[in-house]
């Protein structure tokens, strides 16, 4: 079942610049990384709407409107973890880029191998980024914050629907 939740500022809205709704879609089976994630998220300047899934198979399900969903789900970004129940990151990744609906979605690998053969293999499979997930609360923050600053205010994204 999929898990939604909309994360807003703390900042003072204003008026004359409506926050832009980011829809991200989370690929991971550890409840703590989620935990922490939604945590870390809620400081955005953005508003951010995050859907789980808890490996690959639903992740692929949710994004193609398969069976048991409804519609199509169309993310800004995709945060994928490799080590997943199913069908690993590296699988799923595999399939989003050789999808022409999918393709153009940017997917940021989440992990915790540092080993070069996870990260080569990655960008081979056109992984848009590589982080490697942090050891420490203090330093998964400023990974979330780095991920929020880059993907969500600077890089100029796709648009979500077909």
């Amino acid at each position: 079942m999929k898990n939604c939740y909309e994360i807003g500022a703390s900042s003072q809205f204003n008026a004359l610049s409506p926050r832009r709704m980011h829809n991200i879609l989370v690929v991971e089976d550890n409840p703590s990384d989620i935990e922490l994630l939604r945590y870390f998220m809620r400081s955005s300047a953005e508003t951010v709407n995050l859907t789980i899934a808890g490996d690959g198979v639903e992740a692929l399900r949710m994004l193609r409107g398969q069976d048991p969903y409804n519609t199509p789900l169309h993310p800004c970004l995709i945060l994928l973890d490799l080590n997943l129940p199913r069908k690993d990151g590296r699988e799923v990744l595999a399939e989003l880029k050789q999808d022409p609906t999918l393709m153009h979605i940017p997917v940021v690998v989440l992990s915790t191998s540092d080993a070069m053969r996870d990260v080569t293999q990655a960008y081979e499979l056109h992984a848009n980024c590589y982080l490697q997930k942090p050891a420490s609360a203090k330093e998964y923050e400023e990974t979330i914050r780095g991920i929020r600053t880059f993907w969500l205010s600077l890089a100029k994204l796709p648009p979500t629907a077909p």
